[in-house]
C-alpha cells in the first residue's frame, strides 16, 4: 500500500533530510494518495507529464524536475516548477533564468555532479563545476537561486563504492560552500540517495532523498 510505504520512508529519515517522492510514470491518483498523507514534494522527469499533473493536482505541491532537462522544454515548466534538480550546464541555467524572469519568478536549481563510474550519467565533473562557479556569470542571475548539489551514485551492489561516491559529493559540497556560498543560507541542499541507497545517502549527509519505486512500486505507464 502506497501510504504505508510512504510512512516507512518518512519514519526512516534522519533529522534535516526530506523526501522527494519520485512520481514519474505514476498516475495522479497515486500522488494524491501521498498528498493526503501530508507529502508535498514530488519529483518528475518529463515535461509533458509534469505539466498534466500540475493542472490536475493541488497547487501547493512543490514540483521538482529531476531528470535531464532540455533547454527547449524550460519555457513550459517555468511558470510553476519549484526546483530543477539536475542543472548540468551554464547554458541550461541561462535558459532557466530567461524564462523565470518572463514569469516573474525565482527558480531554485541544484548543480548536477557526475561522480558515478558510468558514462550514461549526466552532470558536471568536479572540475567543470569549479570552472562554472569561478567564471562567475551565475552571480548576475536574478531569477535563479543555486541551492546546492545533486548526484546519482553508480548502479551497483557495492555499498562501499556507493558510500565513497556520496562522500566525494559531500566533501565537494563543503568546498563549494566555503568558496562561493559561505554567506548564502539558500545553498544548503545535498540531493543524493534513491530507493536502493537512500539510507547510505543519509549517512553521507544528504538533505534530500529521491525515492520512487520503494513507495509507488514499478512504473505504471
Amino acid at each position: 500500500m502506497i501510504q504505508e510505504r510512504l510512512h516507512n520512508v518518512l519514519d526512516s529519515l534522519t533529522p534535516g533530510c526530506r523526501l522527494v517522492a519520485v512520481s514519474k510514470y505514476h498516475p495522479a491518483e497515486a500522488i494524491l494518495a501521498c498528498y493526503n498523507e501530508g507529502q508535498r514534494v514530488f519529483g518528475e522527469s518529463h515535461e509533458q507529464e509534469i505539466r498534466q499533473k500540475h493542472e490536475l493536482l493541488p497547487k501547493d505541491i512543490e514540483w521538482h524536475f529531476i531528470g535531464h532537462l532540455q533547454t527547449n522544454k524550460v519555457k513550459y515548466i517555468a511558470p510553476y516548477i519549484d526546483m530543477v534538480e539536475a542543472c548540468d550546464s551554464l547554458k541550461l541555467m541561462k535558459e532557466i533564468e530567461k524564462h523565470a524572469a518572463k514569469n516573474n519568478r525565482v527558480i531554485k536549481v541544484l548543480l548536477e555532479l557526475h561522480i558515478a563510474e558510468e558514462e550514461s550519467k549526466y552532470g558536471l565533473s568536479l572540475d567543470d563545476c569549479r570552472r562554472l562557479l569561478a567564471d562567475g556569470e551565475w552571480r548576475d542571475m536574478q531569477h535563479v537561486s543555486i541551492c546546492g548539489l545533486m548526484m546519482m551514485a553508480s548502479n551497483t551492489d557495492d555499498e562501499e563504492q556507493i558510500r565513497r561516491e556520496f562522500t566525494v559529493a559531500a566533501d565537494f559540497f563543503d568546498e563549494v560552500k566555503a568558496e562561493y556560498f559561505a554567506d548564502d543560507d539558500n545553498f544548503r541542499e545535498r540531493s543524493w540517495g534513491m530507493s536502493s541507497d537512500f539510507k547510505i545517502a543519509m549517512q553521507c549527509r544528504s538533505t534530500m532523498v529521491r525515492v520512487g519505486t520503494y513507495i509507488f512500486g514499478e512504473r505504471q505507464y
